[in-house]
C-alpha cells in the first residue's frame, strides 16, 4: 500500500481545530468584520472601562486583540494549542490568552463574557449545558454575556451542500448536510502524500432550544439580534443569532 493511500481519518475536533490544515482553510477570517462587531456591541454594552472580559473560545484572538483596545482588561481561551501559541504574539498586560476548555469554570470572575462566531455547540447538548453554565460561574453577578451563534433556519435554507476550495494547491473537498439535530461538514483532501477525512459537527440550535438551556441556567435573555449591526432578529431570513444575557444575581 502506499503512503498516499494511508487515510487519516480523525473525528477529534480538537485534533482538527489545532491542525495546520484547519488554520489553512480558514485563513480568510475576517478580522475587518471582527473589529466592526467588536466596537457594535460595546457601544450597546456601555461596560466600565478596565472591565474584566473573557473570550471564551477566543481562536488566534481576532475579537480579544480588538475589545483591549477599548480600555478593557481582556483573557482569551481556546483548547487549541496552535491557536493560542499565535494569540500569544499579542499579549501585553491587558490581554492575555491561555489553554482552557471552555466548559471548565476559570478561577476568576468576569465583567462579561463573550462567545463568538459560532463556538458553541460542538458536542453534545449535556457539554452544551456544561459550557453556559461554565459561562455562568464565571460572571459576576449582574455580569453580562455575548453569544454569536448561526442562524440555524437560513443555514437549511441557503445550505451549499457541495463546494471545493483551493488553499496553497491544497483542494479541500467540502460535504455539508443538515439535519433537525446537526449541521455537519465533511472535509476531505490531500496533502504530503497523505489522504484526510475531517468531520464537523455542530448542534442545529434554534432560538426556542438556547431559550431552553437558559431556563436551567441563572442566565436571562435580555436581548436577540440578527446580525452583527443588531438588527432585529428575524427567524428565517437574520443570518446570526446573537444573544444577549445577564447573569442574575437573586440565587
Amino acid at each position: 500500500m502506499s503512503k498516499k493511500s494511508i487515510i487519516d481519518s480523525n473525528k477529534d475536533y480538537n485534533n482538527w481545530f489545532d491542525s495546520s490544515y484547519y488554520h489553512i482553510l480558514y485563513d480568510n477570517r475576517d478580522y475587518n468584520e471582527a473589529k466592526e462587531f467588536v466596537k457594535t456591541i460595546l457601544n450597546h454594552l456601555k461596560l466600565k472601562k478596565n472591565s474584566k472580559i473573557l473570550d471564551a473560545a477566543c481562536g488566534k484572538g481576532r475579537h480579544s486583540i480588538e475589545i483591549e483596545k477599548f480600555g478593557y482588561n481582556v483573557t482569551g481561551i481556546d483548547l487549541s494549542k496552535n491557536s493560542i501559541r499565535e494569540a500569544k504574539k499579542n499579549e501585553n498586560k491587558n490581554l492575555k490568552f491561555l489553554i482552557h476548555d471552555i466548559s471548565v469554570p476559570m478561577n476568576e470572575k468576569y465583567d462579561a463574557v463573550f462567545n463568538l462566531f459560532t463556538s458553541f455547540g460542538y458536542h453534545d447538548k449535556k457539554k452544551d449545558l456544561d459550557v453556559l453554565k461554565a459561562i455562568e460561574m464565571n460572571l459576576k453577578n449582574n455580569g453580562t454575556g455575548i453569544i454569536d451563534f448561526f442562524n440555524i433556519n437560513k443555514v437549511k435554507n441557503e445550505l451549499v451542500e457541495n463546494e471545493i476550495i483551493i488553499k496553497k494547491d491544497i483542494k479541500f473537498n467540502i460535504t455539508r448536510k443538515a439535519n433537525k439535530h446537526y449541521v455537519t461538514k465533511n472535509i476531505m483532501f490531500e496533502a504530503n502524500q497523505k489522504k484526510y477525512n475531517y468531520n464537523e459537527s455542530v448542534n442545529a440550535l434554534s432560538l426556542k432550544e438556547f431559550e431552553e438551556y437558559f431556563n436551567k441556567t441563572n442566565l436571562e435573555i435580555l436581548e436577540v439580534f440578527g446580525d452583527y449591526n443588531l438588527k432585529e432578529f428575524k427567524t428565517v431570513t437574520s443570518p446570526r443569532l446573537i444573544i444577549l444575557f445577564q447573569k442574575k444575581s437573586n440565587k
